[in-house]
């Protein structure tokens, strides 16, 4: 870990990543190094950036964003950096396969829910597929945000919470004093019952966007239809699966026991509760909630049923919107996401042979590149045995929690079509 706040904005960065490379070339060592991107100096901070992703020490470059709204950027003195540089240099790693991720604070001084939702979908439309780090806004003592009269000027709703870290133990000290933190959970711009939106629609954009459950069909229908993020993320956060013309009562059960959960998970923190959810079962440690969601999904064996109902809640939208896809491409997007999904206990590889070319179509999308989605039989290989998890335990440690900042969660896939390019692996 490079304890260095801007890396990437002096000449010499490059050299020492230049270094680094070299050394790992050499000796194997170090296996990767995680950074601090610099917030400025474009052309060094992509050249930094190349030399650790072509080394493989890449561990994601952080693009620290915090808001996409303007006047929000404005009212934390963060208007000073380019919304613009963040896009341009997001496109290019995109485009090169470097894998990055983007920092937004959720509940910041005149952001709304509207302005941070279309901040999302927008971020996820300019490349960035591999995750958002959506982080509550903490309040610190000395910070200008700890000033009474600027908490007060902007509304903010403040909450005292312990202090637990993310994938960590709740750790008391021996007098049974805990760290505590200070959270805004509204503002004049943000009513608490929007924040509580905002946070469900977060976690949901993370279950099926940044953990890969439907990132997908979620491409796949955003590239043909024009639906944006925002409707195909609210589908599900919002619980429109129900209430969309069409929808059966009781036809979504696993759909709405997730949409509840994060509204729960949402109201416990601005009532003083943790940040992330506890299990005793999985590891003993703090997930994030759409992790925890996710493993729940696996353990549980729902995964089939979230898929079907998943399918029914698309095509819900498509046809409220008037919006036409193939209910077979829509199909075979869904069931080849499915079949990429990591498990543990695997011990075969799969192929699948698809009636259009989703696969290339997908992959060139969230690399910012046009390929026409084809129709024909299009087979692929999934490599199940490559990496193997024994245990949910080992499952959960390598691929859910290791594998977060990177949204490791697909196995690798390669078409064995003659016609097709090789698209490598995720």
């Amino acid at each position: 870990f490079c304890a260095d706040a801007n890396f990437g904005m002096l000449p010499r960065d490059a050299d020492l990543a230049r270094y680094c490379a070299e050394a790992k070339k050499k000796f194997g060592f170090p296996q990767a190094m995680s950074v601090q991107n610099t917030k400025n100096a474009t052309e060094r901070s992509y050249e930094v950036q190349k030399i650790l992703a072509d080394a493989g020490l890449n561990k994601g470059v952080v693009v620290s964003l915090q808001s996409m709204d303007k006047d929000t950027l404005v009212a934390i003195k963060r208007d000073n950096i380019s919304l613009d540089t963040y896009q341009e240099i997001q496109r290019r790693f995109s485009a090169q396969g470097v894998e990055t991720m983007t920092d937004l604070i959720l509940g910041l001084p005149g952001e709304t829910y509207d302005s941070f939702v279309d901040g999302v979908s927008n971020v996820i439309s300019n490349g960035q597929h591999n995750r958002i780090q959506f982080n509550n806004l903490s309040i610190l003592p000395n910070a200008e945000m700890g000033d009474p009269q600027y908490q007060e000027k902007h509304g903010l709703v403040l909450v005292e919470t312990t202090v637990v870290n993310v994938h960590g133990e709740l750790i008391e000290s021996k007098d049974d004093i805990c760290e505590t933190q200070v959270l805004s959970v509204g503002s004049a711009s943000m009513p608490k019952p929007d924040w509580v939106r905002a946070r469900a629609f977060s976690w949901m954009a993370g279950l099926l966007h940044f953990d890969k459950v439907l990132q997908i069909p979620n491409v796949v229908i955003h590239e043909q239809t024009g639906v944006d993020y925002r409707a195909l993320i609210e589908l599900f956060s919002e619980g429109l699966f129900n209430k969309l013309p069409g929808a059966q009562p009781g036809a979504f059960p696993i759909l709405s026991e997730i949409s509840a959960f994060f509204r729960d998970k949402a109201l416990d923190i601005q009532n003083g509760g943790m940040e992330y959810v506890h299990s005793a079962q999985w590891l003993n440690i703090w997930w994030p909630a759409d992790e925890y969601i996710l493993i729940k999904l696996c353990v549980e064996n729902k995964l089939p049923s979230f898929y079907a109902e998943a399918e029914k809640a698309f095509a819900l939208l498509l046809d409220a919107r008037g919006k036409k896809l193939s209910p077979q491409t829509l199909h075979e997007a869904i069931e080849l996401n499915r079949s990429l999904i990591k498990l543990p206990f695997q011990d075969a590889d799969l192929d699948l042979a698809l009636h259009s070319n989703i696969w290339e179509y997908y992959r060139a999308a969230i690399s910012g590149r046009a390929v026409a989605l084809e129709d024909g039989i299009f087979k692929y290989h999934i490599d199940r045995t490559k990496d193997r998890w024994p245990t949910w335990d080992e499952w959960c440690r390598k691929v859910i929690w290791w594998g977060n900042k990177k949204g490791a969660y697909l196995y690798g896939n390669a078409p064995i079509n003659p016609k097709s390019e090789i698209a490598g692996h995720l």
